[in-house]
This record gives structure tokens, sequence and C-alpha cells, in this order.
């Protein structure tokens, strides 16, 4: 049995379900952060819920009724909440499905849990209920000149929708945005801040290459050998390309978080050191994550990081 089947089977073996939320705006890059998360832990363990499913009015409903879906009260908040009561103790439940090829509700369906769930929606951390159901937090708040590039290029190509109806979604859901949606950020446990690279702008779209900053909560259990292995031989040569580190304290929702702000383009083994302990402890190896490709993107070393603070905080006693 490898160190990935023990890890697994360790999780399997936990009492209970462990939820992660995940927050943000639409077409902010939430779903490329779970999707890694799935990657690491398996299929068989992680489970997800979109909380796009728990609207109660489908696109046409909005429309006429002149609302967006980041409005609280085009939502089944309450359900939500009393769902993830239900999930956290394993219990299956009954919800609907919301199709966006159509803009509509479809189902019931019945969702059973596996041992991790994410949530990943617009109103994550939106209720107190819903947030004491979390057992980790993470808001996703790239800048807007990003996120509208993002959501452009999502809705046109995966979504059918045209030029000017992605645009006139994204100013009239700005409101909504600043008033029900930004401010859930003072809630994570961390927050993930993506803006283009100063190296330039079109590294992003051509290379995933942003200037990426993660900013946490001090971890409840620290681990004296989980560092930054800074192997310079290969940093200084000719196939790292600019890059950039710097760390930072801040005050979100009055709380002190510690920052770290990764730009550029990395050697692989940057992050050595933290890969290493994923065999040690964890004993999880990473094919996957972030890859095997030579040079890392700030968000790969992001993910990396993001996945070690879960670990940690589901093998600590």
């Amino acid at each position: 049995m490898n160190g990935s089947e023990l890890f697994r089977d360790t999780v399997a073996a936990r009492s209970g379900v462990y939820v992660i939320g995940v927050a943000g705006d639409s077409g902010s890059g939430k779903t490329s952060f779970t999707e890694s998360i799935r990657h690491l832990f398996g299929d068989r363990l992680v489970s997800t819920i979109t909380l796009d499913d728990y609207h109660i009015l489908d696109r046409k409903q909005r429309k006429e009724k002149d609302i967006t879906p980041l409005a609280p009260e085009a939502n089944d908040l309450a359900g939500l909440g009393e769902d993830l009561v239900a999930i956290r103790q394993g219990k299956p439940i009954e919800k609907m499905v919301y199709d966006h090829s159509r803009g509509i509700l479809t189902g019931p369906v019945r969702f059973t849990p596996a041992k991790i769930v994410i949530l990943e929606g617009l109103h994550t951390l939106f209720t107190p209920q819903i947030r004491e159901s979390l057992d980790f937090s993470l808001y996703v708040d790239p800048a807007d000149d990003v996120k509208k590039e993002w959501k452009l290029k999502r809705d046109m190509q995966k979504r059918g929708y045209s030029e000017r109806e992605v645009m006139e979604e994204i100013r009239g859901r700005q409101q909504d945005y600043r008033r029900y949606i930004a401010p859930q950020k003072e809630y994570a446990d961390a927050v993930i801040r993506i803006e283009f690279s100063q190296y330039g702008r079109d590294l992003g779209w051509l290379k995933n290459i942003y200037r990426t900053t993660l900013s946490q909560i001090p971890v409840r259990k620290s681990h004296p050998d989980a560092g930054l292995m800074l192997d310079l031989v290969p940093l200084l040569s000719l196939e790292a390309d600019r890059f950039s580190v710097s760390f930072s304290r801040e005050t979100t929702g009055g709380r002190e978080m510690a920052a770290l702000t990764f730009d550029g383009e990395y050697d692989c083994h940057f992050i050595s050191g933290l890969m290493g302990l994923f065999s040690g402890d964890a004993r999880i190896c990473l094919p996957r994550l972030p890859g095997s490709r030579p040079l890392l993107t700030p968000p790969d070393i992001v993910k990396v990081l993001l996945a070690w603070r879960i670990i940690q905080d589901i093998i600590a006693p």
C-alpha cells in the first residue's frame, strides 16, 4: 500500500464529514481551486455541491423579476443550511440541479455526501448557519479586470452567451456583488487574490501566470518543517524566468492574516521541501498537483500551500 492510499484510508476512517466552503463571485476561479482538492483526495472521498442548485428562480424568472442570482432572496439559503446539518452527519439529501446551458432547475436528485464535501458558490459564507457548518473556508478574489476577462471567455465559450449578454450581466451584477458577495471575504479562513502579472498581462491567459496572494489566518497547529525550500541552483539557471516572492501581514474582518504573494514562473524545485512533506507526515504523493511540467505558476504554488493547510487541519489531533 502506498502513501497516498494510507492517507486516504485515514480520511475514510474519520468520523463525520469534513466540509470545505469556497466562496466568490461568478467566474472568479473557484472551480479551478476546488478541482485541485478533488485531484488530491480522489473522487471516492470528495463530493461537490454547487450553490447554483439552490436557486429558487430560473433564468427566465430572474429576468422577469429583474433580480440577479447574487441577491439572497433568489436562493434557498435556509434550505441549504438545513441540508448541511444532514450532510455533516453523512446523511443523504434531495436537492435540485441548475442547468446552466438552459438556465433551468431540474430534479430533485439524491445527493450522498462523501467524507469530504466541497461547497462552492456565491453565498457559501453568507449566513451564520452556513458558516458554522464549515470546517475550512476559502474566498477567491480576482481583481475586477481579471474577473471580467475570465467571465467573458467562460460564458461565451462554455455557456453560449454573446459578448453583449456577458457585459450586460457584469454591469447588472456589480451593485449586488459589492452588497452581498464581497463582504463574505471577512469570514474566510483563507483568501486568494489574483491580479495580472507585473511581467505581462498576456501571461495570464497564455501561461496561467498571475500575481497570486494567499492570505490565511494562523494554523491551529504548525508544522516545524513546513517551509519553502529555495534551491538557488535551478532558480538562478536559465530554466526559470522572472519571479518574485513577498510576505506581509494584513487585517481582514478584524483578524490578522499572513499573506504570501507569488508572481512570475518558478522552477519545480522551488517547493520541493513542502512537496516532500506530503510523502512524509501526510503520507501522500501529489502526481497531479501541481503537475509534471518543469516550471510552476503562482496558482500552482498556492494550490499546493492550500492543500497542505487542509491536510494539516484534517489530520490534526
